[in-house]
């Protein structure tokens, strides 16, 4: 008879398939939906893990149920190696995520961030000119600047506005500039402007659409915030779901242990 630990692996594994057919789908829908690189970047990952997840939750049903020792000793250490390697990237998100916070400008309702604020290893992933290039076209292509020069706000509208921090970045310059507001993507710099100001991003601004302020600091940093904030909350997912993969680590173990036992019993027992 089947054990209570081999019945509550399988129920487990049965969840896991059920996940996996849904990352799967998501997949599909992604491939089906993108219309540009940047939505497409997640297609494949997401099928992957679809692909990870329904090959484990095979092996543990099979283990689980028809008592093979062997294919359940192999999904254990498949388990094993994907909880050591979640528990890792959960440790290394919060460590690179740790530093950078945005800076209160007096009288605006927005913030602004500054490059020097983040980790040497996030500011290097956006110092270098390939991923840049990425970053910068998928900003592009999601219109984000766009969408905020739709809203056409008054100067006192726009200053109390809650920017994002991609778009306080990247489609405006920094308030230290002292450009004077013509629309929330266009900006006239001051009469005798000093192209050898001490922040670079005042030089850097551009009131030609495609430009912006795409290649300023203060714009990587606004998306380093803005990934900041995604990977906080891919860690809390990632601790809640290796909570959920110890628990069917340590009922697999009991699996094992029972699978080895009964294949113990000599036949006519």
């Amino acid at each position: 008879m089947v054990r209570c630990s081999n019945g509550l692996l399988g129920l487990l594994n049965a969840g896991v398939l059920v996940l996996a057919v849904v990352a799967l789908g998501g997949g599909a829908w992604l491939s089906h939906r993108a219309s540009t690189d940047c939505e497409r970047f997640l297609e494949r990952p997401v099928i992957a893990l679809g692909v990870l997840l329904l090959a484990l939750s095979l092996a543990g049903l099979a283990g689980a149920l028809c008592r093979a020792s062997c294919l359940l000793w192999l999904y254990l250490l498949a388990l094993f190696l994907l909880i050591v390697l979640l528990f890792a990237f959960t440790i290394f998100a919060f460590v690179v995520t740790n530093r950078g916070a945005g800076w209160v400008v007096s009288g605006r309702g927005y913030k602004e961030y500054r490059l020097g604020d983040y980790s040497t290893w996030l500011q290097r992933r956006v110092e270098n000119a390939g991923n840049w290039a990425k970053v910068r076209s998928c900003l592009q292509d999601g219109k984000v600047c766009q969408k905020l020069a739709d809203r056409k706000e008054t100067v006192t509208q726009f200053v109390n506005s809650n920017l994002s921090p991609i778009q306080s970045g990247c489609c405006k310059p920094p308030t230290g500039c002292n450009f004077t507001y013509q629309s929330e993507t266009v900006w006239i710099k001051p009469t005798g402007f000093n192209t050898t100001t001490d922040d670079p991003d005042c030089t850097t601004w551009s009131n030609d659409q495609t430009a912006l302020c795409y290649d300023c600091m203060a714009c990587k940093a606004g998306v380093l915030a803005n990934l900041k904030n995604d990977w906080k909350k891919i860690a809390t997912i990632n601790i809640v779901f290796l909570i959920f993969l110890i628990v069917i680590y340590s009922v697999g173990c009991c699996a094992f242990r029972n699978n080895r036992q009964d294949n113990s019993y000599p036949a006519w027992k």
